[in-house]
């Protein structure tokens, strides 16, 4: 007779050699010209990083923009939204023009979560989502997707003006 047991998920990634996806936590991390307060995110490891600026960093699992839309270069926040509203930008609506103009803020189909830190670069934003299977993947048109948890963690850290720096 077999018995089924129940394994974490960290057990289950531990076993099959992989991180867990859902992990923030504190990493060493050299902080160069990144100041405290200042959000490095690393499109290729798909993690951000909020420099603390003692040799450490929280560091965040993230999704970030897919082939074609991923972008590099410094940004500042320039706004902070809770239960943010979503229109979506004119890309999407071209390669998804079933979606709704404008999607309340609060709504489970709502794809920026419960938070949102805008950017003052195009349309983009560090965000919740809607699909968390997403973190850890390329999947976006450009945004910076995080989990629910870990956007309101990360909002209450961050302030406006602080820098973002997206690199390869």
């Amino acid at each position: 007779m077999f018995r089924v047991r129940r394994v974490s998920a960290l057990a289950l990634s531990l076993f099959l050699g992989v991180a867990p996806a859902a992990a923030r936590e504190i990493v060493p991390f050299d902080a160069g010209d990144y100041g405290a307060g200042s959000i490095l995110v690393s499109n290729g490891q798909r993690k951000l990083y909020l420099v603390l600026g003692d040799g450490r960093a929280w560091r965040y699992p993230v999704a970030v923009g897919k082939n074609g839309k991923r972008w590099l270069g410094t940004a500042k926040i320039k706004g902070k939204f809770v239960q943010p509203a979503w229109s979506p930008p004119a890309e999407v609506k071209r390669d998804k023009p079933f979606l709704p103009n404008l999607i309340a803020g609060g709504s489970p189909t709502n794809p920026m979560g419960p938070r949102a830190l805008l950017l003052d670069r195009d349309q983009y934003a560090i965000h919740g989502t809607n699909r968390p299977n997403s973190i850890g993947t390329y999947a976006s048109y450009g945004c910076i997707r995080m989990r629910n948890e870990d956007i309101v963690d990360l909002f209450e850290k961050v302030r406006v003006g602080a820098r973002v720096t997206v690199v390869p």
